[in-house]
């Protein structure tokens, strides 16, 4: 029984010696670097015209072959919402090794109508519980648009500049985003989703616009969802103006030329600029030019983990 005794003090001794010394010389793991995860919008391949990539299941195959971390689901791509079949969504990606990181909706606020706000009220609600049901935690939201352009190439034409509909102002157009975020907010908190406004048109079209709606909503479950390709004239300075709100950042590449416009995107310059931000979530490519995808989203990825890789 002594040997027995001798022989497990002995072995506990050595065990303990080993772990001491790495804990005291180890580094904690919070300040190991490590690199950013990108995932794959799936928009990056249907693109609103392309029948081939509809299947938001097709979308997760191809991502997990390309050497994505996650996907990006757009929600007007969904060819069923109903509950049952986002969770046939969530165990597929899950089988594939890949998060399911946010999801992309679309809403309008910035209209006089007060149905139509209601409407979309609900309908950011019903999103943030499908997101909830997919167990995806970032959801893009934006303020939509004064709809005064006759349609999106016509808004896109005009560089997304388009005036208040007659006997309205922006200050009006603001209070209305902002109060019906706010209505949105209780159902973020208890499905645990945070919206991230996008810089995409309408009052966000402007990092000013942005950060007043981020700002008057007040919210930790408000944040900024930063797409890169969505500021068309000096984008770097305002960038870096939303950055520190950043909850998500969606990146663009053009290759083939841009369905509606080329950025010459300096993502070297973009991947510092979030560094230093302390950014740490997820990059979310989105794929907007007219090559093959199957080419150009591999050569995308590749840009993207090269631009927001940190060295060990």
């Amino acid at each position: 029984m002594s040997t027995r005794r001798s022989f497990l003090a002995t072995a506990a001794g050595m065990a303990a010696t080993p772990f001491t010394t790495l804990a005291a010389t180890a580094p904690p793991a919070a300040l190991l670097p490590r690199s950013l995860r990108i995932g794959l919008a799936t928009y990056s391949l249907w693109q609103f015209r392309n029948p081939l990539y509809r299947s938001i299941e097709k979308c997760i195959d191809l991502a997990a072959e390309w050497g994505f971390d996650g996907v990006d689901v757009l929600q007007v791509q969904l060819e069923n919402d109903d509950f049952p079949f986002l969770q046939k969504l969530k165990r597929h990606a899950f089988t594939n090794g890949l998060d399911l990181h946010g999801f992309s909706t679309h809403q309008t606020f910035l209209t006089a109508d007060a149905d139509k706000r209601r409407k979309n009220i609900e309908h950011t609600i019903f999103c943030l519980e499908q997101a909830y049901a997919m167990g995806i935690p970032s959801m893009r939201v934006q303020t939509g648009t004064w709809g005064t352009r006759k349609d999106f190439d016509d808004l896109m034409a005009h560089r997304g500049m388009e005036e208040t509909p007659e006997g309205h102002t922006e200050v009006e157009g603001l209070k209305w985003v902002i109060d019906c975020f706010q209505k949105c907010i209780p159902t973020a908190e208890k499905c645990g989703v945070t919206m991230g406004l996008e810089n995409h048109w309408g009052i966000g079209r402007t990092p000013e616009g942005v950060l007043k709606v981020v700002e008057g909503v007040s919210s930790p479950w408000f944040k900024v969802t930063c797409d890169i390709g969505n500021f068309l004239e000096d984008p770097y300075e305002k960038l870096n103006m939303i950055a520190p709100h950043a909850t998500l950042i969606h990146a663009k590449t053009y290759y083939g030329g841009g369905l509606w416009y080329t950025l010459d995107l300096d993502y070297p310059r973009i991947g510092a600029m979030f560094q230093k931000h302390h950014y740490h979530g997820y990059v979310t490519l989105e794929f907007e030019g007219k090559e093959d995808p199957r080419v150009a989203v591999p050569k995308s990825l590749a840009v993207l983990r090269g631009a927001f890789a940190v060295a060990p």
